[in-house]
């Protein structure tokens, strides 16, 4: 990882396992020093602990970022020990898959409360603070279900589409105060969120989560860490809208040139899924 990540300090949400743990791993191993920000406090203290290990600047920090008063409280603190924030990954999310059919109202609120408001929360808490030092770079995690047209997954594909938005809307408004924007769409990566993460889950009752991983394995899922490193190259660089592998960016240009044909092509997905579900031995 290049040397222009030493010295820098960086605040991961969801920074505990998947992306986020694989993101702050490599920022560490860059150089930069990492606050792992997550529900999951115990294992955040143990990743920071084996970074700390490794000679790395790694803090563990209790977030849940639904609660905007307490991002506020944890950016704080964050900035009071360690002076500034150059970096925020706003990277916590929870997925709920399932048709629209099989929803509750909790199912909507759950994601949006984590993917949207979890967001809006990071850049309230975080964006004064980049516009007085006169510098920073805020790095939403989105997905490539922000791009295009998702079956199964919509308050995911809801949340996601919305946090593209703000990140292109954000960026060009941010500019002036010297602060940076990307959107970051991942395609599959192989983390705990392809069955809803820790908090999230499938509302497809014919398939359990095994026979759920196994599906997205079609897609050929990259290792986390493999991401991770490849992304911070796109950050470095300010890329506006960063999607990794780098062959996803096909679905989005085939959404973008053909919608009627995108959609053919989720028809199809749906009827492959619907196919699952109802097969025998599935349950």
């Amino acid at each position: 990882m290049p040397s222009s990540l030493s010295g820098k300090v960086a605040f991961v949400t969801g920074g505990a396992s998947g992306i986020g743990a694989a993101l702050s791993t490599e920022l560490s191993n860059g150089g930069a020093e990492v606050w792992i920000a997550d529900r999951q406090i115990g294992r955040a203290q143990e990743l920071a602990q084996r970074l700390r290990d490794g000679g790395a600047k790694a803090h563990a920090i209790e977030l849940d970022v639904r609660d905007a008063a307490a991002f506020e409280s944890a950016a704080a603190e964050a900035v009071q020990e360690s002076g500034r924030l150059d970096y925020l990954f706003n990277n916590a999310g929870i997925g709920v898959s399932g048709e629209i059919d099989s929803y509750t109202l909790d199912d909507w609120n759950d994601v949006f409360d984590v993917n949207l408001r979890g967001v809006v929360h990071g850049i309230q808490a975080v964006y004064p603070v980049m516009i007085r030092q006169g510098s920073g770079h805020i790095v939403n995690t989105a997905s490539m279900a922000g791009l295009n047209t998702t079956v199964g997954q919509a308050s995911y594909t809801a949340t996601k589409h919305a946090v593209v938005a703000i990140s292109r809307t954000m960026r060009v408004e941010a500019e002036r105060h010297g602060v940076r924007v990307s959107a970051l769409c991942p395609g599959v990566i192989r983390t705990p969120i392809l069955t809803g993460g820790e908090y999230g889950r499938i509302n497809a009752p014919g398939l359990t989560s095994e026979e759920f991983q196994k599906s997205w394995e079609r897609l050929r899922p990259m290792d986390a860490d493999k991401f991770a490193e490849r992304v911070l190259r796109a950050v470095l660089r300010n890329d506006a809208m960063i999607i990794v592998p780098g062959w996803w960016k096909v679905w989005w240009y085939l959404e973008r040139l053909s919608p009627a044909l995108a959609l053919r092509v989720s028809k199809m997905l749906l009827k492959e899924l619907r196919k699952m579900e109802s097969a025998p031995g599935t349950a």
